[in-house]
């Protein structure tokens, strides 16, 4: 394990990390609290991650970015009434889509970063826009890092809704993107991982179309999912990091070692500083069609291989998200990645589609 990562236990059933601690960033796994109400639920979720910074020298005021998986989208509302109760001002980007769970009862699950107590966290608003009606901002940064909101098809001077299709949404996402990455000081060129969210998996390549148009060289790490989102208008909803550090892109190598081949719309992984994001890695093949676990030893031996062309080991990795397409098929996903992964990152398990063949999909952030 490298000596830079400290861990603090998480449940022993589960196969990760309450929290994470590396290069300056604390990663707290998706936390589950099965009981009551929403209210309840995420009052309690709250209280546990804010429990978990302070064994960590943080706190919930300086939570950077925070991921909400919500069951019901009809719960959004009454999530969001508790949810900025624990913010008196400044509260962290957030990204909310909706999910399922591998604990039965449970609402909602919520996963954050945060900066330890004395770090930079700072605001990033354009300053054209009005303020968001709901209790995230659009960007905090620290340090070299920016970690922007997730982000949908709106005006951002008025708050307005741009309606239309997925390739009218995604131009809008991302113009909205380069005016919060503008006012951080940086451009398409800095954004080293991306997430993002479709409702439909027909509209996939519709989405790549303008993607790529903003992304033209050397483009993020990257993983896309299909899920439910809070509005009804919107198709698209896309979640960026960003550093003002130099990057290296490197391609996943080749089952038999030969040179991986790069793709347009995606960097196997960006190493920037002391920090490596990978993409969103498959492992479907034709032998392991149908198998959760083969499916799982393959994701891992392809982030295996990532990982050792970036010069980073297992012992690195601090954060992973897998979606999966049946929460029923949890314990098997558990079962192939206990073999391979020992040093336990940070993680959420949430349930979502892909938009190509597989049973899950892995995203990893390693640090040194």
């Amino acid at each position: 394990m490298t000596a830079q990562v400290q861990r603090y236990a998480g449940p022993a059933q589960f196969p990760f990390s309450s929290a994470t601690k590396a290069d300056g960033l604390i990663y707290v796994s998706g936390t589950i609290v099965a009981e009551g109400d929403i209210r309840n639920q995420t009052t309690k979720v709250l209280q546990s991650i804010d429990d978990t910074l302070k064994k960590a020298g943080s706190s919930l005021a300086m939570a950077a970015s925070v991921q909400v998986y919500i069951k019901n989208a009809a719960d959004f509302a009454a999530m969001n009434e508790v949810y900025r109760t624990f913010w008196k001002a400044d509260p962290p980007a957030r990204t909310t889509i909706v999910s399922d769970f591998v604990v039965p009862g449970a609402l909602l699950e919520i996963s954050a970063i945060a900066i330890p107590n004395g770090g930079e966290r700072k605001v990033i608003h354009p300053s054209s826009w009005m303020k968001s009606p709901n209790p995230y901002s659009y960007g905090i940064k620290s340090g070299s890092t920016l970690f922007l909101a997730g982000l949908v098809s709106r005006n951002g001077k008025d708050n307005s809704v741009v309606e239309g299709s997925m390739a009218v949404q995604t131009k809008a996402v991302l113009d909205n993107a380069a005016a919060i990455l503008k006012e951080a000081g940086m451009t398409f060129d800095h954004v080293v991982s991306s997430k993002v969210f479709i409702t439909d998996a027909t509209k996939f390549q519709e989405m790549n179309e303008t993607y790529r148009t903003f992304f033209t060289k050397d483009p993020p790490a990257r993983a896309t999912v299909v899920a439910p989102l809070m509005g009804a208008a919107n198709v698209v909803e896309i979640t960026l990091t960003a550093s003002s550090l130099p990057k290296q892109i490197f391609t996943t190598p080749a089952a038999d070692g030969t040179p991986g081949k790069p793709s347009p719309i995606l960097s196997s992984a960006v190493k920037v500083g002391n920090r490596l994001y990978l993409s969103g890695l498959l492992g479907n093949t034709a032998a392991n069609k149908g198998d959760t676990q083969a499916q799982t030893t393959e994701i891992l031996a392809r982030v295996g291989r990532t990982l050792q062309v970036a010069g980073f080991g297992w012992g690195d990795l601090v954060d992973g998200v897998v979606y999966i397409t049946d929460v029923k098929n949890f314990e098997a996903m558990n079962t192939g990645y206990r073999a391979v992964v020992k040093d336990l990152p940070a993680r959420a398990t949430v349930q979502s589609g892909l938009v190509a063949d597989g049973m899950l999909e892995i995203m990893f952030v390693a640090s040194k």
